[in-house]
């Protein structure tokens, strides 16, 4: 397979992902939340880090960016409406824009509403997508920059991807996510198996994601805020499917 993935825990919660290109040899670190444990998953890997690829400007997301690109000498791209707050970046990128790394073609797509310029990578050929804090395996991002509409519609574009895609997200999550979820959706089927896939894994220390799209859009109530059964958990049967998702977040907030 052209495309490889390594997966590996940073900082607290954050996960730093390695997308390698068999082919030529390039590797791209989606988002830097630190920079030693993304060089211990090289020179475990035996990978040139030859690209970092930026989906939004938080710390956690971006602080490992000096020391890699002073190591590496590595291309940073990131998303053109947060240019001025990513440190180092080379190359910017919005909705429609495409990323080489290697041979490898990354999609780009605009994903606002965490923050205001948040974006996704999409390798459609390799099925996999990299979507930062905009969506979490039973979950999705707080919103801080945008509005509900705008984040609503940002996880509509995502929803979009294909049942087999693999999505990798930004934090370890799973488990909270699924508590909050199973006040919401407590009789879908499709969660209760997604609770008991994810508690298998953690107790083997074994990560939840990446997460299968087919089984978020079946599973995660953040993506089933159009569904009436959702709407009327939360009293809100027959009203916009933006305002419903506004009320799941409003609640996880609290929760």
């Amino acid at each position: 397979m052209p495309a490889e993935t390594h997966l590996f825990p940073c900082l607290t919660d954050n996960y730093g992902v390695l997308l390698h290109d068999t082919a030529t040899g390039a590797t791209a670190a989606i988002d830097a939340p630190e920079a030693q444990p993304i060089e211990a998953a090289l020179k475990q890997k035996g990978w040139r880090l030859t690209d970092i690829l930026v989906t939004h400007y938080h710390a956690d997301h971006t602080q490992g960016i000096p020391a890699l690109k002073q190591n590496h000498g590595c291309r940073v791209v990131g998303p053109r409406a947060e240019a001025n707050r990513i440190p180092f970046v080379d190359q910017l990128v919005g909705e429609g824009d495409t990323v080489l790394v290697g041979d490898l073609m990354a999609r780009v797509i605009d994903t606002p509403g965490h923050t205001a310029g948040h974006v996704s990578y999409w390798l459609r050929a390799a099925k996999l997508a990299f979507v930062g804090d905009t969506l979490f395996s039973i979950g999705c991002g707080r919103v801080i920059e945008g509005d509900a509409q705008t984040m609503w519609n940002s996880l509509l574009k995502l929803r979009e991807l294909p049942d087999d895609a693999k999505v990798f997200c930004g934090h370890e999550y799973t488990r909270s996510n699924i508590r909050f979820a199973l006040t919401i959706d407590r009789d879908n089927q499709a969660l209760a198996h997604r609770a008991a896939e994810v508690d298998q894994l953690l107790g083997k220390g074994q990560p939840s994601i990446p997460m299968v799209m087919g089984v978020e859009k079946a599973a995660n109530p953040f993506l089933r805020a159009d569904f009436p059964a959702v709407a009327q958990a939360v009293g809100l049967a027959g009203a916009p499917a933006w305002q419903v998702f506004a009320e799941i977040r409003a609640r996880k907030d609290r929760f």
